[in-house]
């Protein structure tokens, strides 16, 4: 984090996210809910443009009252749920599709759960242009159309979507998403919408209420024929904060965005959740659960990764039995974010969820973000609708009303983005978790069991009998045995974790491997909330 410095350039429960909606919005314009409030601007728009002058209007606008936009009116507050399914963008009526232009985009129509309208422009060498859309833009199925007016223009939209070459040359494939609040997401090359990202997160989880921040106007660089990247700029908006923002955006085998993040506070903010990320976590490896479900795991992500300066953690997801909280305090870490380990589809058995392509999402922050807490809130889930996992950093600084805060880094969107593992390391395969106790004879039931599998990275040839040592710990509970071997015939080591803990305990529980001096593996964390 660094206190702002104009760049020269020409509620105590957390909502969870509607992952099924927003995904449905993809191939028609279903979504998320818009759960934000904003600030209206006036429809005149300056001449000229640059990050500077919208970080002045931001700076402005926060020393202004909160404005609440007006929800929409007439034919498009009365669509429906069902309504909304049946309408599509015209794809023969994208923008950019002249020339070589390397990317298409198209707009969501407003109305259902998207009453308030953002406007979106384009900029071209450094003036504006407002991109209208109009009801012909659109594709209304069934009878939809027939209370729709011909050619009408409409008031804004409710988001917009990128389209690049992404998996093949001769077709453009969804690159990016901007939809409900501040919400957005992004593929990496052969993966399928998963896990989200946000511009902001505001008392996530905290007593003082959640708030849900907004971009409220977007503006698009036009890139020129085989550009490489595309730069969007955003206004964000909501009663405690204004915000500019600017991502450049670079499709690839891994889609990278750059995020210039420009904060002014209204007022006072408990809990400021930087570079948020919002993923769905319903059962898996390390938490079975208790689902009646052919499929073996259900999940967008399945670990929360932070490489701190001197180790990395990896702490399991899992859906609670009530909203737990995990944090871990670091200073200007490397990286953090919410992976997808397991690529094979023989895990997951969904054909049509393809969970084993959901990309995996790690934030690598720029300059010196100082002291703080990457924050993991997991919520009680029995739908995979519902995103229930979200994680965030919060700076160690309080955040007052008149700051204002720059925040720079980069999300890596895709199969294996830099730092979804630490390669000299040995990872942490997979989890398991059980009663405590002998197999075959009646389980302690005052124990469970934990078993961690660790391989490759400098693990890879070491012999069974390799000088390795185990520590564990617990916090909140005691760890009444430790066993750790090589796996006869692999090269996977596994650690088992006997524990025990008091009824209603939060146990904390920490492992990792050594030996010759240095750490041999990733530290594993997980969370036991002891029934």
């Amino acid at each position: 984090m660094t206190r702002f410095a104009t760049e020269t350039i020409s509620t105590p429960h957390p909502k969870s996210f509607n992952r099924r909606a927003f995904l449905a919005a993809m191939s028609s314009t279903a979504a998320i809910p818009a759960l934000g409030g904003g600030y209206a601007f006036a429809q005149e728009t300056p001449e000229a443009f640059s990050f500077d002058i919208l970080t002045d209007r931001m700076r402005a606008a926060a020393k202004e009252p909160y404005k609440a936009p007006k929800p929409v009116e007439g034919f498009l507050a009365d669509l429906d749920y069902d309504d909304y399914q049946r309408i599509r963008f015209e794809r023969d009526r994208s923008r950019w599709q002249d020339g070589d232009q390397p990317f298409r985009l198209q707009a969501f129509h407003m109305g259902w759960l998207f009453e308030e309208p953002v406007a979106i422009h384009e900029v071209r060498d450094g003036a504006v242009q407002s991109l209208g859309f109009t009801t012909s833009d659109f594709e209304y199925g069934g009878d939809v159309g027939e209370g729709i007016p011909q050619d009408a223009e409409m008031p804004g939209v409710a988001g917009f979507r990128l389209l690049s070459p992404l998996n093949r040359a001769d077709r453009h494939d969804e690159l990016i998403a901007f939809l409900g609040a501040s919400y957005f997401r992004a593929l990496g090359e052969g993966t399928v919408y998963g896990l989200s990202a946000r511009g902001l997160a505001v008392n996530t989880g905290h007593s003082d209420g959640e708030e849900f921040p907004r971009f409220s106007e977007f503006w698009l660089e036009r890139p020129g024929p085989g550009a490489q990247t595309v730069t969007i700029y955003a206004a964000l908006t909501s009663p405690s904060v204004t915000g500019a923002y600017r991502f450049v955006v670079r499709p690839g085998e891994t889609t990278g965005i750059e995020v210039t993040a420009r904060l002014f506070l209204r007022d006072d903010i408990a809990q400021l959740g930087i570079a948020p990320l919002t993923s769905m976590f319903l059962f898996g490896g390390s938490d079975p659960g208790s689902f009646n479900d052919f499929r073996s795991a259900v999940h967008d992500s399945e670990a929360l990764i932070l490489h701190s300066r001197d180790e990395t953690f990896v702490r399991p997801l899992n859906n609670p039995p009530r909203l737990a909280s995990s944090y871990l305090g670091t200073r200007s870490p490397r990286s953090y974010g919410l992976v997808q380990r397991n690529r094979d589809f023989d895990f997951y058995l969904d054909a049509q969820a393809h969970y084993e392509k959901r990309p995996s999402l790690m934030v690598e922050p720029l300059g010196d973000w100082g002291a703080g807490t990457v924050r993991l809130v997991e919520i009680p889930s029995d739908l995979e609708g519902n995103d229930n996992i979200v994680a965030f950093w919060i700076p160690e600084e309080p955040t007052r009303a008149g700051d204002e805060l720059e925040f720079s880094y980069r999300l890596h969107w895709g199969l294996e983005p830099p730092g979804h593992v630490q390669p000299d390391l040995a990872q942490i395969l997979r989890t398991r978790v059980g009663a405590g106790g002998v197999a075959g004879v009646e389980a302690k039931s005052d124990r469970r069991k934990f078993v961690i599998d660790f391989g490759g990275g400098a693990m890879r040839e070491l012999p069974g009998d390799a000088e390795v040592t185990p520590h564990v710990s617990a916090a909140n509970g005691t760890v009444t045995e430790v066993v750790l071997s090589k796996i006869s015939g692999t090269d996977v080591w596994r650690l088992v974790i006997e524990a025990e803990g008091p009824a209603g305990a939060v146990v904390e529980l920490k492992a990792k491997l050594s030996g010759y001096g240095r750490d041999l593996s990733e530290t594993w964390l997980y969370q036991w909330m002891k029934q």
